[in-house]
């Protein structure tokens, strides 16, 4: 999932609570959000320091009928904890 421009695609299935893991969830539920959008990712990306560029446009490959969009972000550590820590800066902007 990493491209070789150095940077990591974030799909909103990563994070997404209503998702199993066969579905795409890469976050515990704990730490997922409901129906996360690529404009919560791209700003939670943009907040931890990260260049970041959403592609609304694409489709997640699990569910290629649907356009869900993505967010590529430029690779910085692990990006298991990245994703985790996206979706920690989105429940926290949610209040």
């Amino acid at each position: 999932m990493s491209s070789k421009d150095g940077r990591w695609v974030i799909w909103p299935a990563y994070i997404d609570a209503g998702r199993s893991r066969g579905q795409g969830r890469a976050v515990s539920r704990r730490d997922a959000v409901e129906e996360p959008t690529v404009d919560e990712i791209l700003v939670a990306a943009l907040e931890m320091g990260l260049q970041a560029e959403a592609e609304r446009d694409k489709h997640y490959p699990k569910e290629w009928w649907e356009k869900s969009g993505r967010v590529r972000v430029q690779k910085k550590g692990p990006k298991a904890a990245l994703v985790r820590e996206i979706a920690t800066r989105i429940r926290r902007r949610r209040g």
